[in-house]
């Protein structure tokens, strides 16, 4: 099975939409997507782009993406967020997911980021496990925290 691992274009984001509702159907969480196809070639494809990714391909079809951007840490410098890593169920436990990862490393070790971070909900067992045995940090002290979109229009 030969799989290509390759940077994204905008020609991939019909297929990363499909990925990002099957991730949402996956989580029990359809009715929290919010983004478009046309809202990502706006904000990933402009002047100063707000994301990037990597797509996996299989038979000219995309099976996975992992998408990430850069933010920055006055502890630890330039950082490198993954967002999602996003593999199509019929492909997971293949190595997608770890090929896909292993370019964003990649990328922040190129751009000497201080850290690397992305977040994986407590109840998926295998990205759990793999992660372990990359030996990445667990923080259990830390709190996730966000105002959605209506709570930034009332603030």
């Amino acid at each position: 099975m030969e799989i290509t691992i390759r940077k994204g274009e905008k020609r991939d984001l019909q297929g990363v939409m499909q990925l990002v509702q099957e991730l949402a159907e996956f989580e029990n969480a359809s009715h929290e997507v919010q983004n478009t196809k046309e809202r990502m070639e706006a904000e990933g494809f402009g002047e100063n782009p707000a994301f990037e990714f990597f797509v996996a391909e299989y038979d000219n079809q995309i099976i996975g993406i992992a998408l990430y951007f850069f933010s920055y840490s006055t502890w630890k410098g330039r950082s490198c967020f993954l967002d999602d890593l996003i593999v199509t169920e019929a492909f997971r436990g293949k190595g997608v997911g770890k090929k896909l990862f292993n370019k964003v490393a990649e990328v922040a070790k190129n751009q000497n980021c201080g850290k690397m971070h992305w977040q994986v909900l407590d109840w998926n067992a295998p990205a759990i496990a793999y992660y372990k045995s990359l030996n990445a940090k667990f923080d259990a002290a830390w709190v996730n925290c966000w105002l959605d979109n209506e709570a930034l229009q009332n603030y």
